[in-house]
């Protein structure tokens, strides 16, 4: 179910990690500053998804960046919605894409991009970008903040 409204259903409230991104309610708010270009970013640093083929964890450090426009993402939702991931089975490229159109679909930012920086199995690490169109002219875009693998920590 994709619920979306102008308030919140689960902030404030108990709520239980849904038991799959399809499941899981993400919702938006309205932006206090509609008119004015800034970025918002959210960073997960403890992703965790399995791999679709063996089952194991996987595990990755997410960086989400969006201009908004009217709207903003409720981030307890964002948080649910990320979690649900735990028992999910796919591919990094799957699941990095998958989260950034969902967020664009909801809140039809006026750009949003992703970082998938994902933790090594079988000795590769797998970094996955993805952004909705070029950066936007005249807004600061700092850097995503995660090296290149070494060791991540």
């Amino acid at each position: 179910m994709n619920h979306v409204s102008d308030g919140t259903t689960q902030l404030g409230r108990a709520t239980a990690l849904p038991a799959s991104p399809e499941q899981a309610v993400l919702e938006r708010v309205s932006n206090p500053h509609p008119g004015t270009n800034y970025v918002a970013r959210f960073t997960a640093p403890e992703f965790t998804s399995l791999c679709p083929v063996t089952g194991q964890p996987d595990f990755a450090q997410l960086v989400i960046d969006y201009v908004p426009g009217d709207w903003l993402v409720e981030s307890k939702s964002l948080k649910l919605y990320l979690g649900s991931f735990r028992n999910h089975g796919a591919f990094h490229e799957d699941c990095t894409v998958a989260i950034g159109l969902r967020l664009h679909d909801l809140l039809a930012p006026r750009w949003l991009r992703i970082g998938g920086y994902w933790y090594p199995r079988g000795g590769i690490p797998i970094d996955v970008f993805w952004q909705s169109s070029a950066p936007l002219e005249g807004v600061w875009l700092p850097d995503q903040g995660v090296a290149p693998y070494r060791g991540r920590g």
